[in-house]
C-alpha cells in the first residue's frame, strides 16, 4: 500500500490549485449566478431579483416552448443517427487502412476543425442557396432549382457537417484498440463481414459507440449558429430562443430557466449513458 507523504500531498495541491481556481472562477461561479437567476424576476434593464419563484420553470412547459424543445431533440437525434451511419463505416475503414491512408483519412475529418465555424456555415450557404453550386450542377442536367436553404434539410445537413468529427474520432479511438484476432476468428469460423461487424465488433465497442453518440448529441442539441443561419422560421432550435431571451426580450430569468432545462436534458442523457454502460458490464460479468 502506497503511503501519501506530506510532500506528495503538497505537490498534488500545488498542481490542482490552478485548474481548481480557474474552474471555480470561470465555470462554477457564472453557472451558479445563472442558476440563481432562473428563480428570479426582471426588475430593470440589468437587474434581476432572485425571489425563489418557480414561475420561469413553469413557463418552460408552455406548449410553444415544449414544441421547440421537441423539435430540437428531433434535430439532434436525426443528426446523431446520420453521423453514426456515416461515421461508423468511416472509422472502420480508418482502423484497417494503411498508415499512410490512415493519416489522409484522419486529416480529411479533422480539416473542418481548422476553419472557423462561421466561415464553414457561410460556405454551406453558398453551396445550398438557389444560385449555389448544387443547383447550378442540377441545372446543367435539366433539374431544379430546388429550395434548400432556410429549410429543415439545410439545418440537419449543417449539423451533420459540423458534428461528424465528434462521432468519427471517438469511434476510431475505440475501434483502433479492438483485438483483431476476434475478427479473424469470426471470419475463419465462417461468419461473413457484415455478420462479424454486427455480432462481434459492435457488441465489443458498444460503450465507445454510446460515448460517441453522446458527444455528438449534446452539442447538436445546443447548437445555435448553424440553425440560425441555415434554417427558416420553422427551423429554430432552443438555443435561438435562449439567445432572444437574453438579448432582445431582456428576460434573463426565463432565459436562465430555458438554459438549465437544456442542461437537465444533457445530464439525463449522461445518466442514461452511464446506466447503459453499467448494464453492459453486468451482462458481460454474467
Amino acid at each position: 500500500m502506497t503511503r501519501i507523504t506530506g510532500g506528495s500531498r503538497a505537490a498534488f495541491w500545488a498542481l490542482f490549485a490552478a485548474p481548481a481556481v480557474w474552474m471555480t472562477a470561470f465555470f462554477v461561479v457564472p453557472l451558479s449566478v445563472i442558476w440563481a437567476y432562473s428563480f428570479g424576476r426582471t426588475l430593470g434593464l440589468t437587474q434581476v431579483d432572485v425571489t425563489g419563484t418557480l414561475a420561469n420553470y413553469a413557463r418552460v412547459f408552455d406548449p410553444v416552448y415544449l414544441w421547440i424543445f421537441a423539435k430540437s431533440l428531433v434535430f439532434a437525434g436525426a443528426t446523431t443517427a446520420i453521423c453514426l451511419v456515416i461515421g461508423f463505416p468511416y472509422a472502420l475503414v480508418m482502423t484497417f487502412a494503411s498508415n499512410r491512408a490512415k493519416i489522409g483519412l484522419l486529416l480529411a475529418i479533422m480539416l473542418p476543425f481548422w476553419t472557423n465555424l462561421l466561415v464553414r456555415t457561410y460556405a454551406l450557404m453558398a453551396v445550398m442557396r438557389t444560385e449555389g453550386w448544387i443547383n447550378d450542377g442540377l441545372g446543367a442536367v435539366g433539374l431544379g432549382p430546388f429550395e434548400m436553404l432556410h429549410t429543415n434539410f439545410a439545418v440537419i445537413t449543417g449539423l451533420v457537417y459540423v458534428h461528424l468529427p465528434f462521432i468519427v474520432l471517438p469511434l476510431f479511438s475505440t475501434l483502433d484498440r479492438l483485438d483483431r484476432s476476434l475478427i479473424e476468428a469470426s471470419l475463419d469460423l465462417g461468419a461473413g463481414h457484415l455478420r462479424t461487424i454486427f455480432q462481434v465488433v459492435i457488441p465489443i465497442v458498444w460503450p465507445g459507440i454510446l460515448s460517441a453518440l453522446l458527444l455528438c448529441f449534446i452539442p447538436a442539441l445546443g447548437s445555435y449558429l448553424t440553425p440560425d443561419l441555415l434554417g427558416g422560421t420553422d427551423s429554430q432550435m432552443i438555443a435561438s430562443v435562449i439567445e432572444r431571451q437574453f438579448k432582445r426580450a431582456n428576460d434573463w430569468p426565463f432565459g436562465a430557466a430555458l438554459s438549465f432545462m437544456l442542461m437537465y436534458l444533457t445530464l439525463a442523457a449522461m445518466a442514461w449513458r452511464a446506466l447503459a454502460e453499467r448494464r453492459a458490464v453486468l451482462r458481460k460479468a454474467r
